[in-house]
C-alpha cells in the first residue's frame, strides 16, 4: 500500500501543452481550482516544478487555498540563493501554513544553471548540493552555528531567526532524484526520500539496490518515490490510442527541440531515459514499449520524466504495484490535462493504492 500519492501542478496545462494549440489559458484562479481538486480527491499534495512560475509565490498561493492535508513539494535548485535565506523562507512558510512544506532538491544541468550565474560542472554540483542542504537541514531544525566549508562560510547562522523556530521535526523534508554516483551519494547521506523516474522494473531494481547500499554505509535508510506520467483509460486500446494521438499532434519543431543538440545535457537520469527510445520517433506509440504498459515516448515531447504507464485501469494499477514490490512507497503522478486527469486518477487509481478519496 502506497504511503503517499501526490499529483503534479505547473502552469503549462492542456491536452498537449508543449504545443500552443494544445495549451489552455491558466491564471491564479485556475491553479487554485486545480489544487483544490487535488486536495479533495485524496492526494497528499503536489509537486510544484521549476517551470513558468517561481515555486514560492505559487506554493504560497496554493497552500493558502487548500486544507492542511495538502503538502506542497517545492522544486528548488541549491546554490541560487543563500542557504540561510532559504531556511528562513522555509520556516516562514511552515509557520504560516502549518508545517506542510517539502523540498524537491533539483540539481539541474550545467548549461541550464548558467542562466542564473551558477557555473558548476556535474560532480561539483553535487558537492555544492551536499554542503548546501546540510546547512539548510540544520537551520530548519532550529540550530544556530558557524560553518566553514568549501562553498560557504557562515557566522552565527540562524541567530537572526528569533522565534521563527521549526514546525517540522527533525527538519523540512528533502526529496531528491539523482542517478549518477555523486547524486546517489548525496541522497544516501543527506536526503529523506529518493525519487526516480520510471524505468523497466529490473533496471530500476538495480539502481534502488545501489541507493540502499549507499545509505546503509551512512547508517541510514531512505524512502523511495516514483515520478511517472499516466495514460489510463477504460481499455488498453483506448489508452494506446491517446499515446498515438500525442505523436500525431506534436510538431516537427518540438521533436527537433527535444532530440536536437543535447551536447550540454549531462544529467544521468535524462541519459537513462533517452536510451529507452534512442531518439527515434515511431509511427505508432507501442513500438517503443519496453516492458508491459511502459512507454518512454513522453521525453520526445517535453523535458523531465519521459516514461508513461499506458493501459487500462487494472493494468496501470498492476504496473504501479510492481514498483511497490521494489520498495517504492510514494508516487508523484501526472496526466494531461492535469485537471481532468486528476479526477480520473483520483477516482480509479488512488483507491487501489490505498488512498481513498475524501468526500
Amino acid at each position: 500500500m502506497a504511503s503517499e500519492v501526490l499529483w503534479y501542478i505547473i502552469p503549462r496545462e492542456g491536452a498537449y501543452p508543449w504545443e500552443p494549440e494544445g495549451r489552455r489559458p491558466v491564471d491564479a484562479r485556475y491553479l487554485r481550482r486545480l489544487a483544490g481538486a487535488v486536495d479533495s480527491l485524496g492526494f497528499s499534495g503536489a509537486l510544484l516544478a521549476t517551470d513558468l512560475h517561481d515555486v514560492w509565490p505559487l506554493g504560497s498561493a496554493l497552500a493558502a487555498s487548500t486544507s492542511e492535508r495538502f503538502h506542497p513539494l517545492l522544486a528548488v535548485h541549491p546554490g541560487l540563493i543563500s542557504p540561510t535565506l532559504l531556511a528562513k523562507m522555509a520556516l516562514t512558510f511552515d509557520t504560516l501554513f502549518g508545517g506542510r512544506l517539502r523540498f524537491n532538491v533539483v540539481n539541474g544541468s550545467t548549461r541550464a544553471l548558467r542562466e542564473y550565474g551558477l557555473n558548476v560542472e556535474h560532480d561539483e554540483r553535487y558537492a555544492l548540493s551536499a554542503e548546501y542542504w546540510s546547512i539548510v537541514k540544520r537551520l530548519t531544525a532550529g540550530e544556530v552555528f558557524d560553518h566553514r566549508g568549501r562553498f560557504y562560510e557562515l557566522t552565527g547562522a540562524g541567530a537572526s531567526f528569533g522565534d521563527l523556530g521549526p514546525v517540522q521535526t527533525p527538519h523540512v523534508p528533502l526529496w531528491f532524484g539523482g542517478s549518477s554516483p555523486p547524486g546517489i551519494e548525496v541522497a544516501a547521506e543527506h536526503m529523506d526520500v529518493y525519487l526516480t523516474w520510471a524505468e523497466p522494473p529490473a533496471q530500476l531494481a538495480e539502481k534502488l539496490d545501489r541507493v540502499r547500499k549507499a545509505a546503509a554505509a551512512h547508517g541510514r535508510t531512505l524512502r523511495f518515490g516514483l515520478r511517472v506520467h499516466l495514460i489510463v483509460r477504460d481499455s488498453e486500446d483506448e489508452a494506446w490510442a491517446v499515446a498515438d494521438r500525442l505523436l500525431d499532434v506534436t510538431s516537427e519543431a518540438t521533436y527537433a527541440r527535444q532530440l536536437g543538440d543535447r551536447a550540454g545535457e549531462d544529467g544521468v537520469g535524462w541519459q537513462r531515459q533517452f536510451r529507452q527510445h534512442g531518439g527515434r520517433v515511431p509511427a505508432r506509440a507501442r513500438e517503443l514499449e519496453r516492458h508491459p504498459n511502459l512507454w518512454p515516448g513522453m521525453s520526445l515531447f517535453r523535458p523531465g520524466p519521459g516514461t508513461a504507464v499506458v493501459g487500462s485501469t487494472a493494468q496501470v494499477v498492476e504496473r504501479l504495484k510492481e514498483y511497490e514490490d521494489l520498495g517504492v512507497d510514494t508516487f508523484i503522478l501526472s496526466g494531461n490535462p492535469l485537471l481532468e486527469e486528476a479526477y480520473r486518477v483520483g477516482e480509479t487509481i488512488l483507491p487501489a493504492l490505498g488512498a481513498a478519496p475524501r468526500r
